[in-house]
């Protein structure tokens, strides 16, 4: 009951530009699934409507998140398109060499981010919230790649975040994060089916 009293709480003060954040961020991950490159656009304009409203009620950590969701969308995006005599990138698995990197991401960036938040934040969950966040961006970085394990480093993140946020009471955030573990999982196969069509048809 405490639950949903807050989940009530928190739908009935959500502005409306956090309504435009969600809705974008619930977007951007359904289009991911459907392998669309519509998410990027989606996603570069909620995590810019997030960094504001992050940036109003001092959450500073998160803001910077969102601004490296910015970039990576970017850069996805650039990523994703049909650029000059080349065709578009497809779905694929990952090599070893990126695996390296995204423990590289995960693992350094953890260690990065909570020497941040300890050192220079009131933060009362560095390590917890560190590793949410440096998942996140080896989850961000495989997407951008078009990498199919990047649903399974997501929801990673998300496994950690969802009981961060009840932790935290923002539960209407955990909420729409249990919304994209699940939306992670069919996506996982999803694209693991993509990519075995993409093997039979063949090159002309």
């Amino acid at each position: 009951m405490h639950l949903i009293e807050l989940l009530n709480e928190q739908i009935r003060q959500t502005t409306f530009l956090e309504w435009v954040a969600v809705l974008l961020g619930v977007a951007e991950v359904l289009l991911a699934r459907k392998n669309n490159v519509w998410l990027y656009p989606a996603g570069i304009a909620g995590s810019a409507i997030t960094i504001s409203l992050l940036l109003k009620v001092g959450l500073f950590a998160e803001s910077a998140l969102s601004a490296y969701y910015v970039v990576m969308s970017a850069y996805g995006w650039y990523v994703w398109s049909r650029r000059a005599g080349e065709p578009p990138v497809k779905i694929a698995y990952t090599t070893r060499h990126e695996w390296l990197v995204t423990l590289l991401i995960s693992f350094v960036g953890w260690g990065v981010i909570y020497l941040i938040l300890h050192h220079f934040t009131s933060s009362t969950v560095p390590v917890w919230d560190a590793w949410v966040s440096s998942t996140a961006w080896a989850g961000t970085w495989l997407l951008a790649r078009r990498r199919i394990e990047n649903w399974l480093v997501l929801n990673v993140s998300n496994i950690f975040a969802i009981p961060l946020l009840f932790h935290k009471n923002l539960v209407l955030f955990a909420a729409l994060t249990i919304f994209y573990f699940v939306v992670a999982i069919f996506g996982y196969y999803d694209w693991r089916r993509i990519y075995r069509r993409q093997k039979q048809t063949p090159a002309y």
